[in-house]
């Protein structure tokens, strides 16, 4: 089968490897149709971890069922599902609890504890950037979807990872209806983030980023963008809250943090956050922060590459703030998120800005890592199923921003909320 391969820091190849077979009788094999890239795979693709060469990419997987163990009895062949990126047990202790991405049997190492397709530290699972993938005790993990599958994978997908992931976020901050919230970060994970605060009935969300692509789609799903080139995300919203500040905040960005020139500072969105949240304000933190940074002692410091950052703790304890954070538990959300999605209330996909072929995927790395204009989420289609791959050349790789600017153009209504699949139908594409 062809997978998308780690090779060495920015260095992905498409080639073949040994097919994804059942190995244990709970497990199913699952023919991936739409895989994502997420912000959490550039950490990998950049060399800031300790992601093993040789090894397949890609934990935002979904696909259609090809083959069932013995045990499995739930799902059948044929079945179209999604698969949180936590790989989990159902039966351990965290498990029990509800907290699958903190599962102690898949993760081999004892003192450790979570696992994930393709991800560093989190078990030697081979990820889902491919044309098969092994799916570990498929009853449990497998999320079935419904007859709308096919059609609507760009929406579904979102479920394997940032869409529950942001939602995790907002739980995490106590976001409740009329909230004041601040999302640090306007990629994939920070406006899915915003997503579930105006979802929740949040009053005002605010997203602060710097890039611009990304503050229009936060402004297009009804978010308040701060540009931070501009202005400091904490005085705006002092401003907008008679200097109080908001009632909670997401941190969506995690340990690369960079400021608008380019500097990298692990603290940086955290103490944002710290400053910008009022008195006994709430912080939900998804961002990804590891113990061991490879690149940090470079880029920031020797503490920094060993996980230690200066956040401004003492403001923290003096306002009372509470921290939420770690992995989402997918399996927590993504059933009820599904039945948001089935019943019309919510569509995650709008954030897609391309859908390119597997053997695109070098490519489709290189831009998102650079943070090209326009190329705010990418998905990869390592089968065509119904027609649901795109071709290199449909749409010309035409953005997401773009077809919403032809659409507006045409007084098509509703534009702001389609994904990209959903413009092109409207546009006749």
């Amino acid at each position: 089968m062809k997978a998308a391969v780690y090779e060495g820091p920015r260095t992905v190849t498409v080639k073949d490897v040994p097919d994804a077979k059942i190995e244990h009788p709970g497990d199913i094999l699952v023919s991936i149709t739409t895989t994502n890239i997420c912000g959490s795979d550039l950490h990998m693709y950049e060399g800031r971890t300790s992601f093993e060469t040789g090894r397949t990419l890609g934990h935002e997987n979904l696909g259609q069922v090809v083959e069932v163990g013995d045990a499995v009895s739930k799902v059948k062949v044929g079945d179209w599902v999604v698969l949180p990126f936590n790989i989990a047990c159902g039966f351990c202790k965290q498990c029990e609890r509800g907290l699958t991405s903190y599962c102690l049997t898949m993760q081999p190492k004892p003192d450790m504890a979570g696992a994930a397709y393709g991800f560093a530290e989190m078990g030697p699972y081979q990820g889902g950037q491919a044309e098969l993938l092994r799916v570990p005790y498929g009853d449990f993990n497998a999320l079935r979807l419904g007859e709308d599958a096919a059609e609507r994978q760009l929406d579904y997908v979102m479920l394997a990872d940032i869409f529950p992931t942001g939602y995790h976020a907002t739980e995490m901050a106590g976001v409740e209806p009329g909230d004041q919230t601040l999302v640090y970060g306007a990629g994939p994970v920070g406006l899915m983030a915003a997503y579930s605060a105006l979802l929740k009935g949040a009053g005002r969300v605010w997203v602060a980023d710097h890039q611009p692509d990304r503050l229009r789609l936060a402004e297009e799903i009804g978010a308040i963008p701060i540009d931070t080139a501009e202005q400091d995300p904490a005085e705006v919203v002092k401003e907008a809250t008679l200097g109080l500040g908001a009632d909670n905040g997401c941190e969506c960005v995690g340990y690369q943090a960079h400021d608008p020139q380019g500097r990298e500072d692990g603290a940086l969105t955290m103490n944002g956050l710290i400053d910008a949240v009022r008195v006994t304000g709430g912080l939900g933190v998804v961002g990804v922060f590891l113990p061991e940074d490879p690149g940090a002692a470079e880029t920031q410091g020797e503490l920094e590459a060993h996980g230690k950052i200066p956040i401004d703790f003492g403001m923290l304890w003096f306002k009372g703030q509470r921290i939420g954070t770690g992995q989402a538990p997918v399996k927590r959300y993504n059933r009820a998120l599904r039945d948001l999605i089935a019943g019309g209330k919510a569509a995650p996909g709008f954030l897609v800005s391309h859908e390119l072929d597997l053997d695109e995927a070098p490519s489709a790395y290189e831009h998102f890592d650079n943070r090209d204009d326009g190329w705010t989420k990418v998905v990869l289609h390592p089968h065509s199923t119904n027609g649901n791959a795109r071709s290199a050349s449909r749409a010309e790789h035409r953005t997401v921003e773009q077809l919403r600017q032809e659409a507006a153009h045409l007084k098509i209504e509703g534009r702001s909320h389609m994904n990209k699949q959903q413009l092109e139908e409207a546009l006749g594409r």
